[in-house]
């Protein structure tokens, strides 16, 4: 039995970058030489901006947050089983892939573009993973809010 966009409509999954002991940014061989350099002129600090308000979190205090890691193929497929099951989305389950804030997140969705795959993986789309960094091979984190069943009370 499939599942319905209105059986997951609360739930998303979030996938996140991992950068793992990158090397540091080479030093350029040329350097300032101080005497050369003007001092820069005293200038008054602007004002700070204001802040937005957040919404409240949506999350409720009966629901549990898991992660996972995984590593996207050459065709930027993710596969989150675990996941996916706490979920209760299943294979064939149409998706909405959105960037948000440097994280691609992905919602169940009626017109959805994009399906979850059979064998249990997630589709990266390929601008998304550009938008984010994420390259084929590269570890990323999974993370999604499920409800926590009555045993984990």
């Amino acid at each position: 039995m499939a599942s319905t966009c209105a059986d997951t409509a609360a739930s998303a999954l979030v996938v996140a970058s991992v950068s793992l002991g990158r090397s540091r940014p080479r030093q350029p061989d040329e350097q300032l030489v101080e005497a050369l350099v003007p001092t820069p002129l005293p200038v008054a600090a602007p004002e700070p901006a204001p802040l937005p308000t957040l919404p409240a979190p949506t999350a409720r205090n009966g629901d549990g947050v898991l992660f996972d890691m995984g590593r996207p193929d050459a065709a930027g497929r993710v596969t989150a089983r675990a996941l996916l099951r706490a979920l209760g989305w299943t294979p064939g389950l149409t998706l909405h892939v959105d960037v948000v804030t440097g994280a691609i997140l992905i919602t169940p969705a009626v017109d959805g573009a994009h399906v979850v795959g059979t064998r249990e993986e997630l589709p990266l789309p390929a601008a998304a993973r550009h938008l984010c960094g994420i390259a084929t091979g590269e570890p990323v984190l999974l993370a999604c809010t499920v409800p926590k069943p009555r045993s984990w009370a």
